[in-house]
């Protein structure tokens, strides 16, 4: 008999347990390749952050790009996810996004990594005005860095729609195109500007600082019900976002490893630029630069890539935004 009651005893607390488990509250996340290391670290360091898998819980996503999470977002199959300032506004002003900022992952800012359009070493253009008539690769045609790019172009007397030809070529075929001649200028993110400047014989011809300072690349956004509805729970991750950045910065040989991890990329390639000058730039406590996004916006707006102004404060939360401490 005490055998049968101390078996159901058992039963009972594997029970309440199971049901314990079940209750924590789940918070679906998408995620992309690079850049996101507050993610990377939460994913394959968990044992570092205390109340993730006991107050709350991640179900992770990870997806190709951040458009294909603005639709997953807007779909309701996705809390949270990283995002570009563009689909972000261009599902505002459409009605059909509504998110707050919470965190930045990367951006720019003087002395770090911008976005490049690069040449051939031996091309014969050498100034913005000298790609009238040429084919010119960008990683999105209406991705975030063609405002700044259209920019570009404009302030150098291009009209962007008819004075190039302008094509897709994803960041990792850069190089290639470059070399072979299928385009003449492509632009160059990290880490394939720094493999294609390890080899040579490619150089510079503009970076996208040069027209739009600051520009805040990727941040973190989720929907403006979820956080509305379950306030602590983002909370909960917006802290546990904010202690991985500083985490990840704080100690770059195991971030090395981490990303090598989620990414396939040796460490010795990482170590050519990850977390070095030549990177993008990152706030320590992941805080977003709303002065820039304000900036992205309103270059948006002049180049036609949305269709109103709008106000980057409409998009914080008062209080759920990194820093969380």
């Amino acid at each position: 008999m005490k055998r049968m009651i101390a078996a159901l005893g058992l039963a009972a607390g594997f029970i309440t347990s199971a049901a314990q488990a079940q209750d924590i509250p789940t918070i679906r996340v998408g995620w992309t390749i690079p850049a996101e290391e507050a993610k990377y670290w939460m994913m394959r360091r968990p044992q570092e952050f205390p109340d993730l898998g006991k107050t709350y819980k991640i179900e992770w996503s990870q997806f190709q790009g951040t458009s294909v999470m603005s639709q997953a977002l807007i779909a309701g199959a996705l809390d949270c996810a990283t995002q570009g300032v563009l689909p972000i506004a261009q599902g505002a002003a459409a009605g059909t996004l509504n998110v707050y900022i919470v965190a930045e992952h990367v951006g720019e800012k003087p002395g770090s990594f911008s976005v490049y359009w690069a040449v051939k070493e031996d091309s014969p253009i050498k100034t913005v005005a000298d790609l009238k008539g040429k084919t010119v690769g960008i990683s999105i045609i209406g991705g975030g860095t063609q405002g700044p790019f259209n920019l570009m172009l404009k302030k150098n007397g291009l009209d962007p729609e008819k004075d190039i030809k302008l094509v897709e070529v994803s960041f990792p075929l850069s190089e290639e195109a470059i070399r072979s001649g299928r385009v003449d200028s492509s632009n160059m993110n990290q880490p394939f500007a720094a493999r294609a400047e390890a080899k040579g014989g490619i150089r510079k011809l503009f970076s996208l600082d040069q027209v739009l300072p600051n520009i805040v690349h990727i941040v973190e956004a989720c929907r403006k019900d979820f956080v509305d509805k379950s306030p602590e729970l983002a909370k909960a991750y917006v802290r546990d976002i904010t202690k991985a950045l500083k985490m990840a910065l704080a100690n770059r040989p195991e971030t090395m490893k981490v990303v090598s991890e989620i990414t396939k990329v040796p460490v010795e390639v990482l170590d050519t630029y990850l977390l070095k000058g030549n990177d993008f730039a990152r706030e320590p406590g992941a805080a977003p630069n709303f002065a820039g996004i304000q900036a992205m916006l309103d270059v948006y707006t002049d180049t036609g890539m949305i269709n109103q102004k709008l106000d980057a404060n409409q998009f914080k939360h008062p209080t759920i935004v990194a820093p969380i401490e």
